[in-house]
């Protein structure tokens, strides 16, 4: 047995082990946590402290978490009264209320989204999304270099994107920005700003909702108006005002920082971009392999075990909670060769950067849509960008779940 051995009911109880506060730090934004190959390589079912002060326990290694997104018996139940909190501002939060959908509902929830928000309807979205990205490019350049990559192009274009999908006026994208902001808060806001900013959001949804079953549009919204009540009426009005909630903060804010964390990679070693000039056909593995390489991808994902399971090699208890780090998962020598380069060509690449599992990211088409249509319009306008300082002085975004850069400062 392994350190979970001192750990009974969440609690150490060798008050000789240490446990490190959770999320770690990162020694520079684009490198990863120390901590991630220590644990994978010595601890790989490591105790932890969340910014709520409570315990839970981290996998990084790949096969743990793959194992544990894939396992029905960990639940999204995270306001279970044993779950650990993942901070102290629970309520609200994207992490709050998980377990308002049953597992039956969700199974008819991914149904039902699957067949709205299809491959085709993200094909059809491209052309748009190309022009926009051109748009957003060509105004950068106008106000000349060096320019912000994150506020010029990583979160307009996004953001751009879920309005188009959901039907809303993009002039309300700075009001979006901060709803999500406040969903994927773990440090940064008071419990009352984000009950009043999710009051504002669900207030904003609903009419928005009533506005498009009035007057529908071509716009996923306005079909999901149209097929509600299917599937035995398991979809209600709340999990489709829920359902564009989570689209929002899957479809924006994750694919805005990633944005800017991947043209921030390529252009850290100068070799990689030049690579991507000489061969356009690495584009796609390109993308797959920033999606991989990430180090800066925030908090991970929590589950609450429902019954006792073993994980590697760990027997669980029910009633733990437990955190999947993809990121460390990612960078498993088990599971990748050279894990600790950034390889553009990497085939297969198995990473697991949308989760695995029944709960995989819904979004995970669209995003690949916007971040592989930013390179190839980068590469096309401004095949001289550059990072307009050294990579190790950019700076974390932080006090939220998701990882991201303040700003990626490039000149061309």
């Amino acid at each position: 047995m392994g350190l979970w051995s001192t750990i009974v009911g969440g609690i150490v109880s060798n008050a000789d082990v240490h446990v490190p506060d959770y999320p770690f730090s990162n020694p520079t934004a684009l490198e990863p946590p120390e901590e991630w190959a220590r644990l994978r390589e010595g601890c790989p079912v490591a105790p932890i402290r969340l910014p709520s002060g409570d315990q839970a326990l981290l996998l990084t290694r790949y096969d743990d978490v793959k194992q544990v997104l894939s396992d029905p018996r960990f639940t999204r139940d995270l306001d279970a009264p044993d779950a650990a909190q993942v901070t102290a501002n629970e309520s609200g939060g994207v992490f709050g209320g998980m377990s308002s959908m049953s597992s039956d509902n969700h199974k008819a929830w991914r149904q039902l989204i699957g067949r709205t928000f299809t491959a085709k309807r993200v094909s059809a979205m491209q052309p748009r999304i190309e022009a926009m990205t051109g748009h957003l490019v060509g105004e950068m350049v106008k106000q000349g270099s060096p320019a912000d990559l994150v506020s010029s192009l990583g979160f307009p274009l996004p953001v751009w994107v879920i309005c188009d999908l959901l039907g809303v006026p993009d002039s309300d994208r700075d009001k979006f920005a901060y709803w999500s902001d406040t969903m994927l808060s773990l440090t940064r806001f008071t419990q009352d700003e984000i009950d009043a900013a999710q009051a504002d959001f669900e207030s904003y949804l609903k009419a928005h909702v009533e506005a498009k079953r009035a007057e529908p549009g071509d716009d996923l919204i306005s079909e999901l108006i149209s097929i509600v009540g299917s599937l035995d009426g398991r979809l209600t009005e709340q999990l489709m005002i829920g359902t564009a909630k989570g689209l929002l903060v899957a479809g924006h804010e994750t694919t805005a920082n990633m944005i800017g964390k991947m043209v921030a990679m390529l252009l850290a070693d100068r070799t990689r971009w030049e690579r991507l000039l000489a061969d356009r056909a690495l584009i796609r593995t390109a993308v797959e392999e920033s999606l991989r390489f990430d180090a800066n991808p925030g908090f991970g994902m929590p589950r609450y075990l429902s019954e006792e399971v073993e994980v590697g090699g760990e027997r669980l208890p029910a009633g733990t909670t437990v955190v999947c780090s993809m990121a460390s998962a990612n960078r498993d020598e088990r599971q990748f060769a050279d894990a600790a380069t950034m390889v553009l060509d990497r085939r297969p690449n198995t990473h697991v950067a949308f989760g695995a599992g029944p709960h995989s990211c819904i979004g995970q088409a669209l995003a690949r849509t916007e971040l592989q249509t930013v390179l190839q319009v980068l590469l096309d306008r401004l095949p001289t960008l550059r990072l307009a300082e050294p990579a190790e002085a950019l700076t974390r975004r932080e006090g939220l779940v998701v990882g991201g850069l303040q700003a990626v400062p490039v000149a061309w």
